[in-house]
């Protein structure tokens, strides 16, 4: 197996697919693997107005929907699911805490009237999430910036431009000790789908099989379980 393989990928999906893609490099060395991070809803455009891709790999099924209706990916497989958690900076300006009743909280009890809050753009899969979160906690009007994608966000609340964000728990995994990270009752009940393609037409359709196939393996479970995200139900 040898050539190019063209992946687009959720933008939460970066560490993990780029480790994988690595390992399928490692396999086959004659083998390029290069994948686009960015938002669903960006990469699933892109696919519909014809730019060559092998693997697309959303993070949510609305987004993959968009492609199988135009025709352009017959089969997919959901390899993954993803959930929201709020994450403030480090230093934890607003003194976000959880309230001292036991058990897990709203959303709303989580988060000062105050608060500077960042969230995905509607438009994008964490968005969408993120809107019914939103809705179901009664804090439609919470969000102060909204980001192109779930990276976004969590770069906000990195930099401390924002008193919070709402990310995937994946993400979370990601940052490490950069942020503190709060679960809550909406984020429990909410969750994305990651379905993940072929490409019709693919340019490599051989390793475009050989990176699903990956991805739906054993070690490409414990890769993602391992960066935080959860098996599909």
């Amino acid at each position: 197996m040898e050539g190019t393989l063209t992946v687009f990928a959720a933008a939460s999906l970066t560490d993990v697919f780029a480790a994988l893609g690595e390992r399928l490099e490692e396999e086959h060395p004659g083998l390029d693997v290069q994948i686009s991070f960015a938002g669903s809803s960006a990469l699933a455009g892109q696919i519909v107005q014809g730019a060559p891709a092998d693997v697309f790999a959303s993070a949510d099924e609305a987004q993959m929907d968009r492609v199988t209706d135009a025709g352009l990916v017959e089969e997919t497989d959901v390899f993954a699911e993803n959930a929201l958690m709020l994450a403030v900076p480090a230093e934890n300006p607003s003194g976000i805490a959880l309230p001292g009743s036991g058990g897990t909280p709203s959303l709303a009890e989580l988060v000062p009237a105050d608060v500077t809050m960042a969230v995905c753009a509607p438009e994008v899969p964490c968005g969408a999430l993120s809107a019914d979160i939103l809705e179901a906690a009664g804090l439609t009007d919470a969000p102060d910036t909204y980001e192109e994608d779930v990276r976004a966000v969590l770069t906000k609340v990195q930099l401390g431009e924002v008193d919070a964000g709402l990310v995937y728990v994946s993400d979370v995994h990601t940052a490490g000790d950069s942020i503190l990270a709060f679960g809550f009752r909406e984020g429990i009940a909410a969750r994305n789908s990651y379905p993940i393609g072929v490409v019709e037409d693919a340019p490599n359709p051989a390793a475009a099989r050989a990176f699903v196939d990956l991805v739906r393996s054993d070690e490409g479970q414990r890769a993602l379980a391992d960066a935080g995200f959860l098996p599909p139900g």
